[in-house]
């Protein structure tokens, strides 16, 4: 019996590494080539997270930033003014008393410390300091900037060292919260001259290879910087500020209230020299 054409069985397409169809006139791909394509993909995939883990890092560094700027504004110049109040006391004790060691140390002890907090609280401004916020465009502005000039994602070190200023540049931008400049950056970067690529699939594989390594890397060292910020001092006293906050409680503004009970207090005493000693 003689075969119809439809009764032979079609042939099966070629597929490349990754499941995709060979075309008849397209060659197939050596085994370097094969391989590159699979690292390319597993690069794609590794830097996508890496820019995910330095957005949240960003953001966390930005909102700590900027609740501690919030509370040394509103708390931490009163403590200023409180501990200077403080010194100014235990040193009239010491002029009064000359003779008494424990009053002339107690004067130095309280003006190194008004001194201390002075300098961690700063000049206070006459502007209330705004919590940070991002919009979701400065959020995708940054994610292409990270993807596209982190420094552990090159192995050239004048790369590198062009790619480590462009990226603290990116991160101050985004914290003041300036999209222009971070258009800016990736497009400085964009058109640089670092950002040139050598050909040959063998040479790309093994950089690809290495920014791989690098990404992980960073991957690591980010993920310790958060756990850092999330077990420092500021980050639990925003936590607890925060749950506070969600129960109706203004937690920064009682602070505020009873530190300026106890300048009121200190004022008191300095006012009232004969009260001194009590």
């Amino acid at each position: 019996m003689a075969l119809k054409a439809t009764d032979i069985p079609a042939a099966s397409p070629l597929v490349d590494a990754a499941g995709r169809p060979i075309s008849a006139a397209t060659p197939a791909l050596n085994p370097e080539e094969q391989e590159l394509a699979r690292k390319r993909d597993e690069q794609a995939a590794i830097e996508s997270e890496l820019t995910e883990r330095e957005l949240r890092s960003a953001n966390l560094r930005a909102e700590l930033g900027a609740f501690e700027r919030q509370y040394l504004h509103h708390v931490g110049s009163r403590y200023a003014e409180l501990d200077e109040l403080k010194a100014a006391v235990a040193e009239r004790l010491a002029q009064e008393q000359p003779a008494n060691a424990r009053a002339q140390q107690a004067a130095r002890e309280a003006r190194a410390h008004a001194a201390e907090t002075q300098s961690t609280a700063g000049e206070k401004s006459e502007a209330t300091p705004r919590a940070f916020e991002s919009s979701p465009e400065m959020k995708r502005l940054y994610r292409e900037v990270a993807k596209r000039v982190h420094p552990d994602l090159t192995s050239d070190r004048a790369d590198r060292a062009k790619r480590q200023q462009l990226m603290a540049e990116a991160n101050a931008a985004y914290e003041r919260g300036d999209e222009t400049r971070l258009r800016k950056i990736f497009t400085e970067y964009e058109w640089s001259a670092e950002a040139v690529q050598g050909e040959g699939p063998g040479a790309e594989l093994i950089r690809v290879i290495r920014r791989i390594s690098q990404a992980r890397g960073r991957l690591a060292e980010i993920e310790a910087e958060l756990q850092e910020l999330l077990r420092s001092d500021l980050y639990q006293l925003k936590v607890r500020l925060d749950e506070a906050q969600s129960h109706g409680r203004d937690v920064l503004k009682e602070m505020v209230q009873k530190v300026e009970d106890q300048i009121t207090q200190a004022k008191r005493r300095l006012e009232n020299p004969q009260g001194l000693g009590r």
